[in-house]
């Protein structure tokens, strides 16, 4: 039986930059706080708190001082610097650069909609992480869609500022762009419209979607490794189980059943831009078991 593990998969440069930020911090220090899971994958979290990691929530945040605080790459809200202040917090911001580049863009089209009646609008998923960070930017007054139900949310007869999760589909931003003219065009007897949309998606991870289609057509049977709680893993698992049925979605080696490889040839393993390389390989060994 051959393996192939997927090239392409693996940490994005955003994740890798706040795991390595937070090893540097640990050889240092016993102890490092950081908002939230680092990322969505609860076998790197667990290494990572093995090694002095302590994961807290926002609201915890308010009740500790005097200590050093990880941003992981999905950034944060005004409001968390400003504890951080106030606690005498001191933050290691590993906030990936696209996202705080977008929290900055969708800063001045918050301006520019309040002097206009405007809405600012997130097409991204409610109660991400990212997205907490993005609305934070607008005093808690972005709209967020996830689908194109939740566009009625939006008065098509004022303006509208488009921004999108960096982690979202790129086809699926541009139908709900597509949908958001229409629907205001609709409302503006001259056909008019003050409508200005920003694609903030990551190429590094909207591409994966591209290769991991190639890729999974080659094999008989594909193991997708991912976090439960990685919203591009979802996504990108998608993508594999459109192209090959064959599809299997794990978090970790004790999730692989031997029977699954009885008759197959050919096996590829693939992941999402949350999911560890060691992880991927520490599968490949696994599943070589099964031959023995």
């Amino acid at each position: 039986m051959k393996i192939t593990i997927d090239p392409h998969s693996g940490f994005c440069f955003g994740v890798v930059y706040a795991i390595e930020a937070a090893e540097r911090e640990l050889k240092h220090n016993p102890v490092l706080y950081c908002l939230g899971d680092i990322v969505h994958n609860n076998m790197e979290v667990n290494r990572l708190k093995n090694m002095g990691l302590i994961i807290i929530n926002n609201e915890e945040l308010k009740t500790i001082r005097d200590c050093k605080v990880l941003i992981r790459a999905h950034g944060e809200p005004p409001e968390t610097y400003k504890i951080a202040v106030e606690n005498n917090i001191e933050l290691i911001d590993a906030s990936c650069p696209i996202v705080l580049n977008l929290q900055h863009v969708i800063q001045h089209g918050y301006q520019e909609m309040k002097s206009k009646n405007g809405q600012i609008v997130i097409y991204g998923k409610e109660g991400h992480a990212e997205v907490n960070g993005l609305v934070g930017q607008t005093n808690g007054k972005a709209i967020v869609i996830g689908d194109e139900e939740d566009l009625k949310k939006i008065d098509f007869s004022r303006p509208v500022r488009l921004y999108s999760q960096t982690t979202k589909s790129i086809d699926g931003f541009n139908r709900i762009v597509g949908i958001i003219k229409e629907k205001m065009a609709a409302f503006s007897p001259d056909g008019k419209i003050d409508f200005e949309w920003n694609d903030s998606i990551c190429r590094q991870v909207s591409n994966r979607s591209g290769y991991l289609r190639e890729f999974a057509a080659r094999f008989g049977l594909v193991i997708f490794v991912s976090g439960q709680k990685s919203s591009n893993g979802m996504i990108l698992y998608r993508v594999c189980k459109e192209v090959n049925p064959k599809t299997i979605l794990i978090s970790s080696i004790s999730e692989l059943r031997m029977d699954w490889f009885t008759g197959v040839q050919e096996v590829g393993i693939c992941g999402a831009t949350s999911t560890p390389r060691w992880l991927m390989e520490e599968i490949e060994r696994e599943i070589k078991k099964f031959e023995q």
